[in-house]
């Protein structure tokens, strides 16, 4: 069976702070490391009351200090926003504090709206440099040369496997062109996703950081024992997304009985667009729900997101989808 993985956004439930949400995220990582899962993930936000992992290489650093094996990473660091010797320079300290545990994604957009993003960058005001600040910053993690001008100290030399992020053609082309791993946010703009994993694995070029193409494919899974009962709990994210893109991002709200009276046809449309990679459900679902996706799409990973209130289910939620693929894994070894 494929590999399953985590991406958190820490977030802060209403009624909660950062510190709660930070409490949560270690005591959800783990739970994934007990659970299996390979990769906990956390992803670069700005200016978004409900998502704590603005600042997100500290945020690596305390789950990667409080678990011991499972690999810990980013999903994305939003490179536009940043000089790539600084994040050269933060992943060569995540590695050499953690050897073989750290993963870096890139991503191009700025993870956030457009005043934050001018505050963020300052001196930079678009992102149409990226594929020259992702070479250069792969070549701050090879060796250093003699007379070498500028070298990132600790990093260079330092093996951190570098992910390339995206929702569009772009970064699936350079992720081939590059011979660099791909991880697709399927789990929030899936539309070209299908077009993206052609192109990617039509046109990948092994390099000296992989030798074959290796996608992986963002996917919410939002389990509990009944399918009323996930279902009431997704609307956690429905919200979530409707808010968002009413102009009014806050924190994560409660579930609610009656989603349809929260939305209108417009947004439930485009919300079910958007959401069309979930899987929700009672177990006999989620497993089912799971098998489907990856029987149609062929990843070579997943990563689960699921933006859930309360804690104790959001960590019951991913013990099912463990389960379920515990259960995948065993009838993929009767079936062969």
């Amino acid at each position: 069976m494929i590999p399953f993985s985590i991406l958190d956004l820490a977030p802060v439930t209403e009624g909660s702070d950062a510190a709660q949400a930070f409490r949560n995220t270690l005591d959800l990582a783990r739970l994934a490391e007990q659970l299996g899962y390979r990769r906990y993930w956390l992803a670069e936000h700005h200016n978004m009351p409900g998502i704590a992992s603005a600042a997100t290489a500290v945020l690596i650093g305390h789950v990667a200090g409080g678990t011991s094996r499972i690999r810990v990473g980013a999903g994305g660091i939003m490179l536009p926003n940043h000089a790539p010797l600084q994040v050269a320079e933060a992943f060569g300290t995540l590695a050499s504090l953690y050897p073989g545990r750290i993963d870096l994604g890139l991503g191009r957009a700025p993870g956030t709206d457009q005043p934050t993003a001018k505050a963020l960058r300052r001196y930079f005001d678009s992102a149409d440099a990226f594929p020259q600040d992702v070479l250069e910053l792969l070549g701050y993690f090879e060796p250093a040369t003699p007379g070498q001008p500028v070298r990132a100290v600790p990093g260079a030399g330092i093996e951190v496997p570098v992910w390339l992020l995206g929702s569009s053609l772009f970064s699936a082309t350079l992720s081939a062109r590059l011979g660099l791993p791909f991880a697709f946010a399927s789990h929030f703009a899936p539309d070209a996703m299908d077009e993206a994993l052609a192109l990617y694995r039509r046109d990948f070029r092994p390099s000296a950081r992989l030798r074959q193409p290796y996608a992986m494919l963002g996917i919410n899974v939002v389990a509990a024992d009944t399918d009323a009962e996930a279902r009431r709990l997704f609307t956690t994210q429905q919200q979530s997304f409707v808010n968002l893109r009413r102009g009014r991002p806050g924190l994560i709200p409660p579930p609610i009985d009656d989603i349809e009276a929260f939305w209108t046809p417009v947004e439930k449309a485009g919300l079910e667009r958007a959401l069309a990679c979930a899987v929700v459900g009672d177990a006999a679902a989620v497993q089912d729900g799971i098998e489907a996706f990856i029987a149609r799409h062929q990843p070579d990973e997943l990563l689960l997101t699921a933006n859930i209130f309360e804690h104790a289910a959001r960590r019951h939620s991913f013990e099912m989808a463990a389960a379920a693929r515990e259960r995948l894994g065993t009838s993929s070894l009767h079936a062969s």
